[in-house]
């Protein structure tokens, strides 16, 4: 046999395996269902505390479809925030649901969406409560939120869709979430995060701008492999302690102050 019938039988042969190997590769699904559970240290939101500095249970489910539109839920527990700060007497624990529709347009990949943040049975700013109604409502929160990224930075703005946790008269209140996530290799990733939250300078909560902040950020991450994330973050904040102190409960506590997080997430 000569070189060019070698040489031909040989690319025919390469055909023939990946054509073979096409075959044999699954179609991408319609959907696809994930749940999570995991746990952290010091649950905090925004940079600021929700369990009291004391670790929360936390668990979700996600839905995905091919179009781009997703939905979710997450659950977390322990939440003494409502109590502490807005001086409710019911709410301890978070319901999230969220949806959207994920895309890529000239390059920039992006996120728009709408949020809602539940707590299931709070009462903060009912009359009678030790909080009262003149400085605080309802802490359910809805928000609608926009977000583009590229490679591996991302930016993301949400717009709060009536009163913001609680706080009389906050509509409209902004959160801009500005991060990074580097692949260290190995199964390491670094994200950095910093944030800005602002309530309306006019709103009965937040008249000397008492209550608008920065958060930031720097977590690192392991993918143990068979859906197990364990991670340690750095967070802090620059929020004020004369606004973000509560007034209410046994303790008087500061819910900015910095702080080292640990978290294990197990994804299936």
């Amino acid at each position: 046999m000569n070189l060019k019938s070698k040489t031909a039988l040989a690319a025919l042969g390469l055909i023939a395996c990946t054509a073979t190997f096409a075959q044999d590769k699954a179609p991408e699904p319609d959907y696809t269902w994930s749940f999570n559970l995991g746990a952290v240290s010091d649950y905090r939101f925004r940079g600021l505390e929700q369990t009291a500095g004391g670790p929360s249970i936390q668990g979700g489910i996600d839905f995905a479809h091919k179009s781009g539109f997703y939905a979710g839920t997450f659950v977390a527990s322990n939440i003494k925030w409502i109590k502490e700060f807005n001086g409710s007497t019911k709410g301890d624990w978070e319901v999230d649901l969220y949806g959207g529709y994920k895309g890529e347009a000239m390059g920039l990949g992006y996120d728009v969406g709408l949020i809602t943040y539940q707590y299931p049975g709070n009462n903060s700013g009912e009359a009678g409560t030790p909080g009262g109604a003149v400085n605080y409502s309802k802490a359910d929160t809805s928000e609608a939120y926009v977000g583009v990224s590229y490679k591996m930075i991302s930016l993301k703005y949400s717009h709060s869709m009536g009163d913001f946790l609680g706080n009389k008269d906050t509509n409209g209140s902004r959160y801009w979430d500005l991060s990074a996530n580097f692949d260290l290799g190995n199964g390491f990733t670094l994200t950095p995060h910093v944030g800005w939250q602002t309530l309306p300078t006019n709103s009965t909560s937040n008249t000397a701008n008492t209550a608008n902040y920065s958060d930031y950020a720097l977590t690192l991450a392991k993918d143990m492999g068979n859906g197990v994330v364990i991670s340690l973050a750095a967070i802090g904040t620059d929020a004020k302690r004369s606004f973000y102190t509560s007034t209410f409960g046994n303790n008087s506590r500061f819910y900015g102050q910095d702080t080292v997080v640990l978290g294990l997430k197990y994804t299936f």
